[in-house]
């Protein structure tokens, strides 16, 4: 992460799907606690309460996690909540619920997580035109694939494999964003 900080990246999230909850909570408070320092935003992947008790900025939840409605509960008006969405009717139902931003995809293949089918481009423009939440685009997007991902409607990418895989996290970070940059003067 601090590779990561130190290149430009300003909203990060935690996502462990094996640790215990012990563990999940230790290593967010320490990564909660280093965004704060850094004025980056941290987000903690399906687990509200954890959220709360590092003070993280908010938290992601998958299709299959708690309601926004009672997560909510839980956060406080005061944090984000994210939700992962694979479909017209997911994003418009994410924002009807009070979801503070999306996440949709996959946009291409990936190997990181089983997401299901690749969304593609076409149906990322067809929920920018259908929410007006912002949309974090998710699922396989690369160096060489992001800045049509960000002409196409996204407000912000989720990767990483592209940053992670890399011979140079910090190198590859700052690429990143320096692509991303560029492509939202374009747009």
């Amino acid at each position: 992460m601090k590779q990561a900080l130190e290149a430009g990246v300003r909203f990060f999230q935690y996502r462990d799907k094996t640790g215990t909850r012990k563990s999940i909570y230790d290593t967010s408070l320490v990564l909660s606690r280093l965004s704060r320092h850094a004025q980056a935003r941290f987000i903690v992947n399906d687990h509200a309460d954890i959220t709360v008790a590092v003070d993280a900025d908010g938290v992601h939840l998958g299709q299959d996690d708690l309601p926004i409605e009672y997560a909510r509960k839980l956060v406080g008006k005061d944090k984000l909540i994210g939700i992962s969405t694979h479909s017209l009717e997911q994003a418009r139902a994410a924002e009807q619920e009070g979801a503070d931003y999306i996440g949709f995809g996959p946009l291409f293949t990936t190997a990181t997580k089983d997401a299901g089918q690749a969304q593609g481009i076409h149906n990322l423009s067809v929920i920018k035109q259908a929410v007006s939440v912002p949309i974090i685009a998710i699922g396989g997007i690369t160096h060489d694939t992001v800045r049509e991902v960000i002409l196409n409607g996204a407000d912000g990418v989720a990767v990483i494999s592209a940053i992670l895989a890399a011979p140079d996290i910090r190198q590859a970070a700052e690429h990143m964003v320096r692509i991303i940059a560029d492509s939202r003067r374009a747009s």
